[in-house]
């Protein structure tokens, strides 16, 4: 039998990440005996350091200057929106002492910390994501470290200093969240990954191979490349601004922006005309060449053009003045697979558009888009036949499938939807994942559970097995 071994990481990351992983426990220890009120309270002043609109500010400022992806007003509004969506979730549950208790199973449950969290962050969310999956962690009265991608180190590590400086501010450890100090280094990040007690892995599916590669258990999420369908019965212009408000909001930076709309034959050039009137461009079939030569120019995604302003990446495409003043554009695309790049997430403001025959048809081309990339994550609905949006839940391999929403808004959580609030969506074992939900509290806890004695509940051999034995005998 071949036992797995874990990679050795280098000795001097080792010796960094040794000291923070001191540092965490140690902080972690004197957290343990935190009551429900007081873990609240921690809680709460994560969410405020990265709330705090004069942080919220500096962030997006320093994100977008380092990274050059997305726009400031939207990172504000993603940072406000999902933190105060997140405080809202943690403050409505329990995660300390019984959080549980079934009188007629006889069992109790009681919340235990999981342990030392190592939280890979993206560049993408490079202020928003560590504060979230903080939140989360110290909900369960665990510690974090958290390793951020190069591009966004800056911003996160400043992140970090105001989720310390808030704890310290309520008498709490600051060393309950720390991060990996500069340069970013895989050396470093493997170390962590050894160190830690758990490994929660958002970004790039490199990133998440090596978490759960890395001999400790771990939580990873899948690739985005959302296809969303649009039926004969939908309002048009309702889908339409909302495709639009999705697909705009922080310049397609989200795994939640709609990658791809497939239109049904009886609305398709009445949907068009809508998302034409809510800010989109239809590129000719001369555009579209010049679109795909300029966004992939050596078979990968250009970093000069995803997610940027619309105009910057009109021009970047040597679009016309008329394109560059419209919020998204629009590719009509035939095919899914490696011959056809449209069919795949672009990080841009790109919407790839199908025509299909009928529903049925568009849930089967729905479904290659997903098999292409993006298998696990989300799909999407517009109708007022609900009943269609049970029959793609059963005819689709995704974890999520909004009905007449906007996905950025949506498939992280929303006010107006049950979904937990989270920057990380699993996307199960379609998309190599270990969870099928959003990234929530739950995952960072350890369940201790009582059990006693109930009146016995065995049935007889009748009850199991006599509808199988009338059928097909002894």
């Amino acid at each position: 039998m071949t036992v797995a071994v874990k990679p050795a990481a280098d000795p001097k990351a080792m010796a960094v990440v040794d000291e923070l992983v001191r540092r965490g426990r140690a902080a972690m220890a004197s957290f343990s005996e935190a009551d429900q009120a007081r873990v609240d309270e921690a809680v709460t002043a994560l969410a405020w350091s990265l709330y705090n609109p004069g942080h919220a500010k500096e962030l997006a400022d320093l994100a977008v200057k380092d990274t050059q992806l997305g726009n400031v007003p939207d990172k504000i509004i993603k940072k406000q929106r999902k933190t105060f969506g997140t405080l809202r979730d943690l403050l409505r549950v329990k995660s300390v002492g019984i959080i549980e208790e079934d009188k007629k199973l006889g069992i109790v449950k009681y919340a235990k910390p999981i342990g030392l969290v190592c939280a890979i962050t993206p560049s993408t969310n490079p202020g928003a994501t560590p504060v979230n999956k903080a939140m989360m962690a110290i909900k369960g009265r665990n510690a974090i470290i958290i390793a951020a991608s190069p591009a966004g180190l800056r911003t996160t590590a400043r992140t970090v200093e105001f989720m310390r400086a808030e704890l310290k501010k309520i008498g709490l450890p600051e060393d309950l969240v720390q991060i990996l100090p500069p340069p970013a280094s895989k050396d470093m990040t493997q170390a962590l990954m050894q160190a830690a007690d758990l490994v929660v892995a958002t970004g790039s599916q490199d990133n998440v191979r090596r978490a759960y590669s890395s001999g400790t258990p771990a939580i990873g999420v899948g690739t985005g490349n959302v296809p969303v369908i649009v039926d004969e019965t939908a309002d048009l212009d309702d889908a339409a601004k909302k495709i639009c408000a999705s697909k705009i909001f922080d310049n397609a930076t989200s795994c939640s922006s709609e990658n791809s709309v497939v239109l049904v034959d009886a609305v398709y050039d009445k949907a068009i005309a809508a998302l034409e009137r809510a800010g989109g461009y239809m590129a000719s079939p001369t555009e579209k060449a010049k679109i795909q030569a300029a966004l992939w120019p050596d078979g990968k995604l250009s970093r000069t053009l995803i997610a940027r302003d619309a105009d910057v990446f009109a021009r970047g495409c040597g679009l016309s003045d008329t394109a560059q003043s419209r919020k998204f554009f629009m590719v009509e695309e035939t095919g899914v697979g490696r011959g056809f790049p449209f069919s795949s997430e672009k990080l841009s403001l790109v919407l790839t558009v199908y025509r299909a025959k009928d529903f049925d048809a568009a849930i089967v081309c729905a479904n290659e888009i997903l098999a292409q990339q993006g298998r696990g994550h989300s799909v999407g609905l517009h109708t007022k036949d609900m009943s269609r949006g049970r029959m793609l839940a059963e005819c689709s391999d995704v974890v999520r499938v909004l009905v007449n929403q906007a996905h950025t808004f949506g498939n992280g959580g929303g006010f107006d939807n049950g979904l937990n609030f989270t920057l990380s969506m699993g996307c199960g074992t379609w998309g190599g994942n270990s969870i099928t939900d959003n990234l929530n509290y739950r995952h960072f806890l350890n369940i201790t559970h009582l059990v006693t004695t109930i009146p016995e509940d065995k049935p007889s051999e009748e009850d199991l097995f006599g509808a199988y034995w009338k059928k097909y005998g002894r």
